[in-house]
């Protein structure tokens, strides 16, 4: 029997992000035995830790939630924790002899696009090296990402994307097919079998009391979204439509699943709008599916995504959905097909929520075609893909 493959896995943390919930289920359906894993999170913290199976090794640098505000007694340890993680990254023959003990590595995976140059200058030349793309670099969100900076990505052996959209950006600038060759589209692992077993559970609040499905949100439609709660996913935007909408006299209510640095922000937006009543933050929560469930429909309001699984789980649930142009949308939805893609700005959320609560039954159109939609892939197809990278190298 051939010696397992070691292998380092980077992630700045296993907090409640999407790249973060696709690591785990992988790691989740992995065979137990095929390889001898190290997880390093820059991060001890997050929902996913839980999760992460028991013969996946973790490490980390520093252990603790994430600071995000600038409170006087958090600085100290803020600034030891951005100094620490700086010194490693640039001197990353210390992280290898200090945390990771000398160890060798067969294949060093980064897991998001962030931890490229951690990657790319471990003192271990001989491993080979992958990388798991999950948004589009060439938005105006990712400005530092010009071509030069993506080009760079070109010094792994594989290049791992997750929509056809960043496939295609990636091949424009490959410079001979040896590069282009590097680059691999892999759907994100998703257990759609879980998703529709979860769904069947009850609701639960923010307190984490039970909320039966008949005391929910009486006649009026529920626009449902989940997220990490910072600018990306457009919940402001989400917020003030609400507000313009509601004012039109188009009764109808919110709900937001997820959590993050910006909720605080968005809380204000939420009173100073006057719409504590017909909008609600749940928090993060293990199982949003029931909400998915109950929900008239999904909205995906985001600015800029690289292929948003929540679309996925969306269409697994066979919900109505309305959802900004973003990276992956249009492949995942089948260029309106299976849902409303609308044009990603707050003109273009009014439009389509105001399409909804004024002519429902033009969505039937979508419900549908979801009737017998089947996933391009299954969980099973996309870990063994990823699998044949890994035994590839």
């Amino acid at each position: 029997m051939p010696p397992k493959k070691k292998i380092l896995i980077r992630i700045g943390s296993l907090r409640h992000g999407g790249a973060e919930k696709v690591l785990v289920t992988f790691l989740k359906n992995l065979p137990r035995d095929k390889y001898e894993i190290d997880l390093l999170l820059n991060l001890y913290s997050g929902k996913y830790l839980a999760e992460v199976p028991d013969f996946v090794n973790i490490l980390y640098l520093n252990k603790g939630e994430m600071i995000t505000t600038n409170r006087l007694q958090d600085i100290p340890r803020k600034a030891f924790r951005v100094i620490y993680q700086k010194l490693l990254k640039t001197f990353p023959f210390l992280l290898y002899q200090l945390i990771l003990k000398g160890k060798k590595y067969d294949v060093e995976f980064a897991a998001i696009h962030g931890f490229r140059d951690e990657i790319l200058n471990s003192p271990q030349k001989s491993s080979k090296k992958i990388i798991w793309i999950h948004n589009d670099l060439k938005k105006t969100e990712f400005h530092n990402y010009t071509d030069s900076e993506i080009r760079k990505f070109f010094g792994y052996d594989k290049i791992m994307v997750i929509s056809e959209k960043i496939q295609q950006d990636f091949e424009n600038l490959a410079q001979n097919e040896l590069e282009k060759n590097k680059i691999i589209r892999i759907y994100n692992p998703l257990d759609t079998e879980e998703i529709l077993k979860k769904s069947e559970d009850g609701r639960r609040c923010e307190d984490g009391s039970q909320r039966m499905e008949d005391e929910i949100l009486d006649s009026q439609p529920v626009f449902v979204s989940v997220g990490t709660v910072f600018p990306q996913k457009g919940f402001d935007r989400l917020l003030k439509v609400h507000r313009k909408l509601l004012d039109e006299g188009f009764a109808h209510k919110i709900e937001i699943l997820g959590d993050g640095y910006d909720l605080e922000n968005l809380k204000k937006l939420q009173k100073n709008l006057d719409v504590s009543e017909t909008s609600t933050f749940l928090g993060f929560t293990e199982n949003p599916y029931p909400h998915f469930k109950v929900a008239d429909f999904y909205i995906l309001s985001s600015r800029y995504e690289g292929f948003p699984t929540v679309l996925f789980e969306a269409i697994t649930l066979k919900k109505k959905i309305i959802a900004t142009d973003v990276s992956g949308v249009n492949e995942m939805l089948e260029n309106g097909n299976l849902g409303l893609i609308v044009e990603n700005s707050e003109e273009g959320i009014y439009k389509g929520m105001k399409r909804a609560l004024q002519n429902p039954e033009s969505f039937d159109v979508f419900s549908e075609n979801l009737k017998d939609y089947k996933m391009p892939f299954n969980l099973e197809n996309s870990v063994n893909s990823i699998i044949k990278i890994i035994d590839d190298l």
